[in-house]
């Protein structure tokens, strides 16, 4: 007994295999998060560096020469300012609409009184695989007037499949039928039951819907890239494109007569500090549903 006792060496409430595979997968992920973690630390100060420093490839881990030139540049920058603003808006309106249209279609779909609704879902589920390809979709939307315009981004995937079967399957999983029920006996309409019951116990899974589809609009530049001619209309997305390929911002478009003789020096900087300017709104977002996540995910994910 002693010797399967001293066999089973155990360090605190672990066994002596369980406490290596644990130090070993700590180191891996460590070594994995310091390789992710370094190139959004090397933007950041390069960001903040001269760009002497940044292209001599003086900057390592911290700023080297601080200044704020290459910020000052952006927010100067008139094609910036409007790709910020109008990318602010499709994130807004576009996420919007996304909740609305899916919140009713899951809720619709989870009610097992509904007639059809296998048909329906295999209707849904068939588009996740097929559909009809960059030139049709454009001729779609040639057709439906929307071209060169805000809503060319805004209703085109207005509805993500898969996002609407985790919410379904959240309403089906932590919803009971018997509020359903009770309601019904004291008269609530569907709708009602819907605003005043489903949506406010469903805040898990809607805090996710809002971080997948307000990434996803935010990241957008495809679509823009397609539909969209009028430089007014673009997202930040397609500005910070042009700009990484070209390597630099066109001095006509910023209005300080200083920093359109600093542009050629200070190139490397722009792209980093434009980088940096369009992840802040999805870090700030992200802190106030992260409590939400895990929740929406995990239980909205599970086979209804």
């Amino acid at each position: 007994m002693m010797s399967k006792r001293r066999k089973l060496h155990k360090f605190g409430n672990l066994h002596y295999k369980d406490k290596m595979f644990y130090i070993i997968s700590g180191i891996i992920l460590t070594v994995f998060f310091i390789l992710v973690l370094y190139p959004c630390i090397f933007v950041v100060s390069a960001s903040f560096s001269s760009g002497t420093a940044v292209q001599s490839g003086k900057v390592f881990l911290f700023p080297v020469e601080f200044n704020l030139n290459g910020y000052e540049t952006v927010f100067k920058t008139t094609s910036i300012r409007t790709g910020f603003f109008n990318s602010v808006f499709y994130t807004a309106a576009g996420t919007i609409i996304n909740i609305v249209i899916t919140m009713i279609a899951a809720y619709a779909l989870s009610r097992r009184d509904l007639a059809g609704r296998n048909g329906i879902m295999l209707f849904f589920t068939f588009t996740m695989f097929f559909n009809g390809g960059i030139i049709t979709n454009y001729l779609l939307i040639v057709k439906l007037g929307i071209i060169n315009t805000r809503w060319a981004l805004l209703l085109p995937g207005a509805l993500s499949v898969y996002n609407m079967i985790v919410a379904r399957t959240f309403i089906q999983n932590n919803i009971p039928v018997e509020l359903l029920e009770a309601s019904q006996i004291d008269g609530c309409s569907d709708i009602r039951y819907f605003t005043d019951v489903v949506l406010p116990l469903s805040k898990a899974v809607i805090a996710v819907l809002v971080l997948f589809y307000g990434v996803a609009h935010w990241n957008t530049y495809f679509n823009a890239m397609i539909y969209l001619s009028d430089r007014s209309l673009f997202p930040l997305t397609i500005f910070l494109k042009e700009i990484l390929i070209a390597g630099q911002i066109d001095p006509a478009t910023v209005q300080d007569p200083e920093l359109q003789e600093k542009i050629s020096q200070i190139a490397g900087v722009i792209k980093y500090a434009l980088i940096v300017v369009s992840m802040i709104p999805v870090l700030l977002i992200y802190p106030f549903i992260q409590k939400h996540f895990v929740k929406g995910v995990t239980i909205g994910a599970i086979k209804g």
